[in-house]
């Protein structure tokens, strides 16, 4: 049980890292954030708030991972070398899809709320 509680600790650290060494997270927080509100404001149906909790998961997940990806490129290849740019740029891509993504759906839900 010990082991366990240990984890969430350690995955909790995962997000202060992202939060306290990443500016764009707290740009993805600001429009997540942003999202929540006008879900309330517009009382999202049960299964509208699933797609907007799915988006802004998808949209966290993988600027952890991007986040990580980065850290272990930095520490494994401190020199510039043209194949850690790439990886660095193909997790910065899955953020971007995934940001994407997200705002695909948060268009689909909301623009109709407006008319």
């Amino acid at each position: 049980m010990r082991k366990r509680l240990l984890s969430f600790k350690f995955a909790f650290q995962g997000l202060y890292h992202l939060f306290r060494g990443q500016p764009n997270a707290w740009i993805h927080l600001v429009a997540a954030v942003g999202v929540i509100v006008a879900g309330i404001l517009f009382h999202l149906s049960t299964s509208e708030w699933l797609f907007i909790i799915c988006a802004i998961g998808f949209v966290f997940s993988t600027e952890l991972v991007n986040s990580a990806m980065e850290e272990l490129v930095n520490k494994v290849s401190p020199e510039k070398h043209p194949m850690a740019g790439k990886i660095k740029d193909l997790a910065a891509g899955a953020v971007l899809v995934a940001a994407i993504t997200a705002a695909v759906i948060g268009s689909i839900i909301f623009i109709p709320k407006f008319y």
